[in-house]
């Protein structure tokens, strides 16, 4: 069975930085994506990045692209999002995910994610 363990969510100043880690566990297959996705308080969960992890290609929404940054260490299934220069309207929930299998690309549309993690709560502070 499917697995994840999220860490690094918190409390942060706007203009400040965190990073996110989602361990995956329970599955094999040599090519998969793993993406985050959020959710804010009364709003859709939106897709913010994701990975593929054999060719390391990667996909991010406008709304993060050039702030965040996904990275993946296959040798223990975790995904990384480093997030930079934070702003109070990224204060969500953050849910990793993963599919599989995937080969080259990934996509951020999270009816092709199978399975998901708790979430893990970043509040940004004006």
């Amino acid at each position: 069975q499917v697995q994840f363990v999220e860490s690094g969510g918190g409390l942060v100043n706007a203009g400040g930085s965190l990073t996110l880690s989602c361990a995956a566990s329970g599955f094999t297959e040599d090519h998969y994506a793993m993406a985050w996705f959020r959710q804010a308080p009364g709003k859709e969960r939106e897709g913010v990045a994701c990975i593929q992890n054999s060719y390391g290609t990667t996909y991010y929404s406008d709304s993060v692209n050039g702030r965040f940054t996904i990275s993946i260490d296959n040798a223990k299934k975790t995904v990384h999002l480093h997030m930079n220069s934070l702003k109070p309207e990224d204060t969500a929930v953050y849910f990793c995910a993963t599919d599989y299998p995937v080969v080259a690309v990934c996509f951020l549309w999270p009816i092709r994610y199978k399975y998901w993690g708790q979430g893990t709560l970043v509040t940004v502070s004006s």
